[in-house]
């Protein structure tokens, strides 16, 4: 049976907020320290653990590291959200041995690697946020800075708006996140059922041609005709002017979703390298794809 993942209990100022780092080493950390006093100026105690500056490699630490932070967080009762710092590559190695602790819902935010975890999260019936790391917040426009803490005290969202390809109105489970990332779990157990979902993708810096590669994996695993209805974000740097001949992005867009016969809306305002509108992940959701527009429905 097709779950709806629930909104954890909303926030309130004085509240404490814990960073995790599930994936990337932070590598900048001037973002990083605006961002958390973005969320400090809220009104919110943010616990930082600078053990995880440190890293592995590439990775905020050893895998165990990771999960072990993680699952504390997870099952500390007096934090009550978990504040991603950065993306960047990990979080589906901490899935290979993971299963979520048995605790009260709490709020996951994050997007991009940090995709694997809120995917895997909204399985369990938890709704996470699709929304701007610690290292991009502060970067964000006023509106969507707003957007995220309404979305966390419970109140309601304004919808996006982008291009509609047309297709009608559809309601479905949001899924939101990074292409790259949710194409590798793809057939894995981390992936929730895509039966009634309405797909919210981005990603940056894939060729089209790799674009294209994602897709046909979509579609030749079925998974993309299981589908309700797809809203398209930032696919920021994904042109390739060095080869040629060569598609545009939109070319590849349409001719891989064009024939689907389901609302399809583009140009909507998430992503990497812009605003980044906040997106909970495993909710209700509606898509116009004749008036361009993503209402959530909480």
């Amino acid at each position: 049976m097709t779950v709806v993942a629930a909104l954890p209990p909303p926030l309130q100022p004085g509240d404490r907020l814990a960073v995790a780092f599930p994936s990337g080493v932070l590598r900048q950390e001037e973002p990083f320290w605006q961002g958390v006093a973005c969320w400090q100026a809220q009104g919110y105690e943010v616990i930082v653990d600078e053990a995880a500056f440190a890293g592995w490699g590439y990775l905020a630490g050893s895998d165990q590291q990771r999960r072990d932070r993680l699952r504390h967080l997870l099952q500390d009762d007096s934090i009550k959200g978990i504040l991603c710092g950065r993306g960047g590559f990990g979080a589906t190695r901490l899935l290979e041995q993971w299963q979520w602790p048995s605790a009260p819902p709490k709020w996951l935010i994050g997007f991009s690697d940090i995709t694997a975890l809120l995917w895997s999260y909204a399985a369990q019936g938890v709704a996470g946020v699709h929304g701007p790391v610690l290292t991009t917040l502060a970067q964000e426009p006023l509106w969507t800075q707003q957007r995220l803490f309404d979305l966390v005290q419970g109140k309601s969202l304004d919808p996006l708006w982008g291009s509609g390809w047309g297709g009608g109105v559809v309601q479905g489970r949001l899924l939101v996140g990074n292409l790259t990332v949710a194409t590798h779990l793809l057939a894995t157990p981390d992936c929730p059922p895509l039966e009634n979902v309405i797909l919210a993708l981005e990603d940056v810096a894939e060729a089209p041609y790799r674009i294209d590669r994602m897709l046909t994996q979509w579609r030749r695993s079925g998974a993309l005709y299981q589908i309700k209805g797809i809203a398209l974000g930032r696919f920021s740097r994904c042109e390739d002017a060095t080869m040629e001949p060569n598609f545009r992005l939109i070319e590849v867009l349409s001719d891989r979703l064009g024939d689907l016969g389901i609302p399809i809306v583009s140009d909507l305002p998430f992503g990497h390298e812009g605003v980044n509108a906040a997106l909970p992940v495993g909710v209700a959701a509606e898509l116009d794809g004749d008036r361009g527009s993503l209402q959530v429905l909480l």
